[in-house]
């Protein structure tokens, strides 16, 4: 079980590394492939019709598919306890209005005010969201009225300040990231409660939705109709629903943890050998993926990765399959769902991130199956349990990771001028690459600080 969700929040540790990162290199002066495919250096201007993925752009496919893998593994107390749907659905439903107003207060918060004011109002907003996330002990009375204070002097900063274009509150300035998140996790959810004994019902939903989306693209029928409609659009987007591609795929990741994960067999040295060159071959696979497909060497792509994939398998020929039932399937899921993808990249002018096409979602979910996969095989060596264990840590506290650098640490360092050294460092591309990883390793660092004091923020 430990074993299992290590694997887990690694993953989800490793795209909190990578979208910290992202954000907080030197802005402009590396290259290309430093930055979203579709927004290259020096403007940074998006370019829909540019096509290409770079590192940056497995980020959020990673948490996604993370998220969906997490939803077996999180119900499965409400399963055991025989829950109804409409128990799961009440659930599900309020875990996602928590996230929506998670995406609108931690957007909100990060233009409150101009100057001082609005550096302490963002540390404020981060003391306010660690009172209403975290989970104090059951029974104590004292955090339940601190909590009711909190969700007060929320309401109150909500109503009275300007933010940044002095109109006050708006419900359409929001992450927009998490917002996706919290309409994806509900309808996830509760397709996953109603499909957890058919997952090949739960499969068949993504062919229709590739004829709803599809058919969707231009006017004039109900599938547009269906996908331009939101009663509230603040709330709820239908065309957010794309991202099922990736989640669902997810969930059965999930199932698979809980079915398989518990027992870990310790191989001899040839299958140890055989073991470590299957990730090897899979960490290339992963890199070509990422590195070709930006370049746009599509065909020299398909070969390598069709070449990798074989290596993989032809290196786990002799383990015993069921003894390594849990490797075998994501190895052979991200096969499956990474050739797929590549045979849809030249469909919609390429891969692409923004707007995302089925190459992107199918590749990407694939290449989320492989990083397990590689978890898999770095088990069984201290260096990569070691890297496997920093990853996890963070992984564990991911909202934390994911405002404490906006609402927490960037103010605090506008508060004491350190702010300067860090811009000064953005200058240069070496310096503004370590400026990157130096500001990373203070947000997963403090997440980690979090969950390791066990506090953890949760919907």
């Amino acid at each position: 079980m430990k074993q299992r969700n290590q694997g887990l929040d690694a993953l989800r540790g490793l795209a909190i590394f990578g979208m910290v990162l992202a954000g907080s290199i030197a802005f402009g002066i590396l290259p290309a492939w430093m930055y979203h495919a579709q927004e290259p250096p020096p403007s940074h201007q998006f370019n829909p019709q540019l096509p290409g993925i770079s590192w940056v752009d497995l980020v959020f496919p990673f948490f996604l598919f993370s998220m969906g893998a997490a939803i077996p593994l999180s119900l499965r107390k409400k399963i055991s306890e025989k829950a109804g749907f409409f128990s799961i659905a009440r659930l599900a439903a309020r875990r996602s209005l928590l996230l929506v107003f998670f995406a609108l207060f931690s957007r909100q918060m990060t233009s409150a005010a101009p100057g001082v004011a609005g550096q302490v109002l963002a540390i404020l907003a981060f003391g306010i969201l660690f009172v209403l996330f975290f989970r104090s002990p059951a029974g104590s009375r004292s955090w339940q009225i601190i909590k009711g204070v909190a969700v007060v002097l929320t309401m109150v900063l909500l109503f009275v300040l300007p933010f940044d274009d002095n109109k006050g509150f708006s419900f359409y300035r929001s992450d927009v990231i998490i917002l996706i998140l919290a309409n994806v996790s509900f309808t996830g959810t509760c397709w996953w409660y109603g499909t957890r004994n058919r997952p090949v019902w739960r499969l068949a939903l993504l062919p229709v939705l590739a004829g709803i989306y599809l058919s969707g693209a231009q006017p004039g029928n109900w599938c547009y109709e269906f996908l331009q409609w939101s009663p509230f659009p603040w709330l709820y987007q239908a065309g957010y629903m794309q991202y099922l591609f990736i989640l669902l795929p997810g969930t059965l990741a999930g199932e698979w943890m809980q079915q398989y994960g518990n027992t870990v067999y310790a191989p001899g040295k040839p299958e140890l050998r055989n073991i470590r060159l299957a990730g090897l071959a899979a960490v290339a696979v992963l890199v070509c993926n990422v590195c070709l497909l930006f370049g746009r060497h599509t065909t020299i792509n398909l070969f390598s990765t069709l070449a990798g994939l074989l290596l993989c398998c032809l290196a786990l020929r002799t383990l015993n399959r069921e003894h390594f039932r849990l490797m075998y399937l994501f190895l052979q899921s991200a096969a499956y769902l990474v050739v797929l993808g590549l045979c849809f990249e030249s469909f919609e002018g390429g891969i692409k991130k923004d707007p995302a096409t089925f190459s992107y979602y199918f590749v990407t979910t694939g290449l989320a199956f492989l990083v397990l996969f590689i978890f898999c095989t770095m088990q069984y060596d201290k260096a990569g349990q070691s890297i496997i264990h920093y990853l996890s840590v963070p992984g564990r506290n991911p909202m934390v990771a994911y405002v404490a650098g906006n609402l927490l640490l960037l103010p605090l360092l506008q508060l004491t001028g350190v702010i300067d050294v860090f811009n000064a460092m953005g200058q240069q591309a070496v310096s503004g690459v370590l400026r990157g990883f130096l500001f990373t390793g203070l947000v997963t660092g403090l997440a980690a600080w979090f969950a390791s004091r066990q506090w953890y923020w949760k919907t």
